[in-house]
């Protein structure tokens, strides 16, 4: 089996997609909050259904090599949405 190449998410080309996507994820959060689960908890289940999907779709590899920057860019803070105090 040839595993596909995780495709670039930095690439502009597929933002909108991305952007409305988000949209469909950030309504589900509030649903499930709204429902009585804890943020973190659905963050946890959305995160490993996320992989779970990337992995289906491209392998254990590609995804792997896409999880070994995400700490750099979580100290960056690029998914950061508050001020910090």
């Amino acid at each position: 089996m040839t595993e596909k190449t995780l495709p670039n998410f930095d690439d502009e080309g597929a933002a909108d997609e991305r952007r409305e996507a988000l949209g469909f994820v950030t309504e589900a959060f509030a649903e499930a909050i709204l429902s009585g689960l804890e943020g973190d908890s659905f963050a946890h289940a959305a995160l490993f259904a996320a992989f779970q999907e990337l992995v289906g779709a491209y392998g254990e590899e590609p995804v792997a090599v896409f999880a070994e920057r995400l700490p750099q860019r979580i100290r960056d803070g690029e998914f950061t949405t508050a001020s910090r105090h």
